[in-house]
């Protein structure tokens, strides 16, 4: 594929006929072409249009004939993408039809990067087809996962950035989606304020995006776009905004203990001195009295996790075969969670978080309880009765619904007359006791399946100063210290 170089003018004659190549100023005396008169160009044929005739791309708005040949290459190497494939020559040649009279073409890396994402050649990838795209090509993530990231998409990312073109993607519109979230939660807790009934319903039901959730938003981005940038070895986009996009840290609730002077202040006015609370042992015996009075299918897992910090979908993962209890021993790894509502079964998130624990007397009795039971429960179901494998199930032998589980809890907590928890603070109650029983941080970080002793100690060295324990250790250590007493004046 070749193109012609010609010199051509805009001059015309006595009748006003533009003399385009034929001006006898595109050349000096002697034959050399004039470098002060007329611009170069170049004219290059086209792949045809299915059933049309002849075209041909010309361009002469350049100063030397050296110009104008590179930009010809261009050309050139522009349609040399499509290879055997007509259909893309015509929709390149297309795309070189429409540049403007003296505008540049187009990049050709950009074109090859869409050409081999099997996209189309003439048309910029927006940011919403891209994450559409990219979603739907992430099939080796957990359900729960692919669910918050098609969240993130479809109530966020889309909404806000849909329509920005991937390439022109810059920190500025990330940015602008962040300011105009906030702005809304803004509208969102004013309108709630309202002296107006009809304002406040409104936004009744309306959730607020608080800074854990804009981290998450900008987490599911910034790796859609991290895989724009090393997507099959074709870059699609060469920087990543949302790498430097800044937003206020997530906040990380501290839990705090149900001290007397808080239970007084809740019931009084309602309010919970942090999302995060732990009982004292007193309101935690409380508790487990009263769930076995009332739910004994319940109760063991209850006492379980209270006893020994497991998280609600570890409990119900257990097995009969990772349960020991001849040697008190429970092997964690395998969770019961649910994706949207649906329960599914799946292994520990990570090596930390697959352990193996030791169980203390009350819940090995709690659980040889449960199993007596359950085998009562299977004698009355006979044939029907399921054969899951799972240690804790339903007394019809089915696997328990972690929402169920949670519902049952708060359930008991209300008619128990308890100040409230989450079912998941239980096992910041285990962790508590645990600690102020005389456990350093890292017997703590081993039980719960903690990454790193930072995360235990993030989270727990401000509430295990409330305990008893923890202010009779304060006071004896204050004791130590000789003080001369002055009478009062």
């Amino acid at each position: 594929m070749e193109g012609s170089l010609h010199k051509i003018c805009t001059c015309r004659d006595a009748s006003g006929k533009k003399l385009g190549k034929s001006c006898p100023q595109l050349r000096r005396i002697g034959g050399a072409w004039n470098s002060h008169h007329g611009k170069w160009g170049y004219q290059l044929e086209l792949p045809r249009r299915a059933g049309g005739g002849r075209r041909q791309l010309r361009r002469t708005t350049f100063d030397t004939r050296e110009q104008a040949a590179e930009d010809c290459n261009k050309a050139i190497a522009l349609l040399a993408l499509a290879g055997d494939d007509t259909a893309l020559a015509t929709e390149i040649a297309d795309l070189l039809q429409q540049v403007r009279p003296g505008g540049p073409l187009p990049d050709r890396d950009t074109i090859a990067k869409r050409v081999n994402a099997g996209l189309p050649a003439t048309v910029d990838m927006t940011v919403g087809e891209y994450l559409l795209q990219w979603l739907e090509s992430r099939r080796s993530i957990a359900p729960g996962t692919k669910r918050a990231y098609d969240c993130h998409i479809r109530v966020h990312l889309v909404p806000h950035l849909g329509t920005v073109p991937l390439v022109k993607l810059r920190v500025e519109h990330i940015a602008a989606m962040f300011t105009a979230i906030t702005d809304r939660n803004t509208a969102i807790e004013i309108a709630r304020q309202s002296p107006d009934p009809p304002t406040r319903t409104a936004v009744r039901g309306m959730r607020a995006t608080g800074p854990t959730t804009m981290q998450r938003i900008r987490a599911t981005l910034r790796k859609a776009l991290n895989d724009a940038i090393s997507r099959n070895n074709n870059r699609l986009i060469d920087f990543n905004p949302a790498a430097h996009v800044e937003l206020p840290p997530a906040t990380q609730h501290k839990p705090r203990i149900w001290t007397k002077k808080a239970v007084d202040r809740w019931r009084e006015t309602g309010e919970k001195p942090s999302p995060v609370m732990v009982w004292t042992p007193d309101q935690a015996g409380e508790f487990l009295d009263y769930a076995e009075a009332h739910d004994i299918a319940l109760y063991p897992v209850f006492a379980g996790i209270m006893h020994r910090g497991m998280r609600r979908g570890e409990a119900l993962g257990l097995r009969d075969h990772t349960v020991d209890l001849d040697d008190a021993l429970a092997t964690i790894d395998l969770q019961r969670t649910t994706v949207g509502y649906e329960p599914v079964d799946k292994k520990v998130k990570s090596e930390s978080g697959k352990r193996t624990i030791a169980l203390d007397s009350f819940t090995v009795a709690a659980w040889r309880a449960h199993l007596a039971r359950r085998a009562r429960w299977r004698l009355a179901c006979g044939p029907n009765w399921p054969d899951t494998g799972f240690f804790f199930v339903q007394p019809n032998g089915d696997k328990w619904h972690p929402d169920a589980v949670t519902k049952a809890f708060d359930r008991l907590v209300r008619d128990a007359g308890l100040a409230p928890i989450r079912l998941h603070d239980l096992r910041h109650c285990a962790a508590t006791f645990l600690k102020a029983s005389g456990a350093d941080l890292t017997d703590v970080k081993e039980l719960l399946g903690h990454s790193t002793i930072t995360v235990t100690s993030n989270t727990y060295t401000s509430v295990i100063v409330e305990l008893k324990s923890e202010r009779e250790k304060a006071e004896a250590a204050a004791a130590l210290i000789p003080r001369r007493r002055h009478q009062a004046a």
